[in-house]
């Protein structure tokens, strides 16, 4: 990314709650932004709610095809206007990006940010945490697929965690490896002029890069956790003392085992933050 320029954000927008307040709080972390506000629809579906109309009022199969294709359409300009309409308001120069899918909306998302060398994706997430985190959901499989930075706003978030989004630190995840060094150059050019803490969760004797940024030695104690869930619970309960507005973690380390794409401390504390999450993948996923 170069730091002459506004950052750019792709921020996919769906009308839903943990979608807008993603923008809002993209807004917040990001005031420099300017993004591409992304509505995906999938023909010939569309919504249940806007076919169920349309059969009402179609007669043939041919008709009724037609009337879906030109009505999702018509309904996906509408809510990415609103989406834009949000994104404004909150601060961001953007404008909308309407794309029809016949897959995934996730990679859709990933792939428009490689389209549009989009410098960070932002989604929103319903709460991840327990049985229902599964990679099926939209914005598992952003952080999955794309080699962008991926920014996970999570739904809600309480009184005391969106006000750490004004003026927080930032806390990144460091073990020393070249993933966790990513995460904290993107950190760093993404969130510029914002304080960072840099927290070891690890037994060996790790040292921060340089003295330039506060360096917590955290323990994680596992119990029945896995070693990747010990180390998201170590970061989110520092993130949590210390108000940080974004905890950054490396898609690899030494961490925790490298699990599927994603490593399981990066995962783990994706699910379990309870704050925003910026994953950044390392070389070897670029």
């Amino acid at each position: 990314m170069d730091d002459t320029r506004a950052v750019r954000v792709l921020a996919g927008y769906d009308g839903s709650l943990p979608a807008g307040a993603a923008i809002d709080a993209g807004a917040m972390l990001l005031p420099s932004g300017r993004a591409w506000i992304i509505t995906c629809w999938t023909a010939p579906f569309a919504d249940e709610a806007l076919r169920r109309h349309l059969r009402d009022r179609q007669t043939g199969l041919h008709e009724l095809d037609a009337a879906i294709e030109r009505e999702g359409a018509a309904d996906a300009e509408h809510v990415a206007a609103m989406g834009v309409t949000l994104a404004r308001a909150a601060g961001w120069a953007c404008e909308p990006v309407i794309e029809q899918t016949y897959g995934g909306v996730g990679y859709a998302i990933a792939d428009l940010a490689e389209k549009l060398d989009a410098d960070v994706v932002v989604v929103g997430s319903r709460g991840l945490g327990g049985a229902p985190a599964v990679l099926g959901s939209v914005s598992d499989v952003v952080a999955h697929s794309t080699p962008r930075p991926v920014l996970v706003v999570p739904h809600p978030l309480l009184t005391d965690e969106r006000a750490d989004l004004t003026g927080g630190p930032v806390l990144v995840g460091w073990d020393g490896s070249p993933g966790a060094q990513l995460a904290l150059d993107a950190a760093q050019k993404l969130f510029a002029g914002r304080p960072t803490i840099l927290a070891a969760v690890t037994d060996d004797a790790v040292a921060p890069p340089t003295a330039a940024h506060e360096f917590l030695r955290l323990h994680a104690h596992g119990g029945h956790l896995t070693p990747g869930r010990a180390v998201a619970e170590a970061l989110a309960s520092a993130a949590r003392r210390r108000h940080a507005a974004v905890v950054v973690v490396g898609s690899r380390g030494h961490s925790a085992p490298r699990e599927i794409l994603l490593g399981s401390a990066a995962m783990a504390t994706l699910h379990h933050a309870h704050r925003p999450v910026l994953v950044v993948h390392d070389a070897h996923d670029r």
